[in-house]
């Protein structure tokens, strides 16, 4: 079997947070409206990976908790939404332009990691998240970083 591909992906806690994954157990990850981004989730997320849940525009910001890709790219049925806030006038159910990956909750940090500690890290210092201007709401992590930040999460 593959080894697990590491990623981290951005939710603002007040919009979708760990604890509402944790209470759902599923969620798709709708919404991306970044083209890279929609590439990592149709191209290369695959049944298996594994997440770091970053909570974004918070405070503090930092990663909450790990979930697992529970089902590769179906297409965002939010963009042909016309009530939905990411709606897309240009996505067609059978020309769809967006997609997103089905998440399950996996486990949440007993201590949640804030960005500043992921900064004090030296084995961390090539992470995505910390290089200026990186706003990418889902990035791709090496095993290393995402097993520094597990075992800052746990404690």
């Amino acid at each position: 079997m593959k080894s697990p591909r590491y990623w981290l992906m951005k939710s603002e806690p007040d919009v979708f947070s760990i604890d509402d994954l944790k209470a759902s157990k599923t969620s798709l990850w709708d919404g991306v409206r970044n083209y890279q981004a929609r590439n990592f989730m149709m191209n290369d997320m695959k049944v298996g990976d594994l997440v770091l849940f970053y909570h974004s525009n918070a405070k503090p910001p930092g990663v909450a908790g790990v979930a697992v890709i529970s089902k590769e790219a179906v297409p965002d049925v939010t963009a042909q939404d016309e009530k939905s806030k990411y709606y897309d006038p240009k996505a067609a159910p059978e020309k769809p332009i967006w997609f997103c990956v089905e998440v399950k909750f996996k486990s949440k940090f007993k201590n949640f990691v804030s960005l500043d500690e992921l900064r004090d890290q030296k084995a961390l210092k090539e992470m995505l998240v910390l290089k200026r201007g990186q706003r990418l709401s889902i990035q791709p992590v090496t095993a290393k970083e995402f097993d520094t930040v597990v075992k800052l999460g746990s404690g």
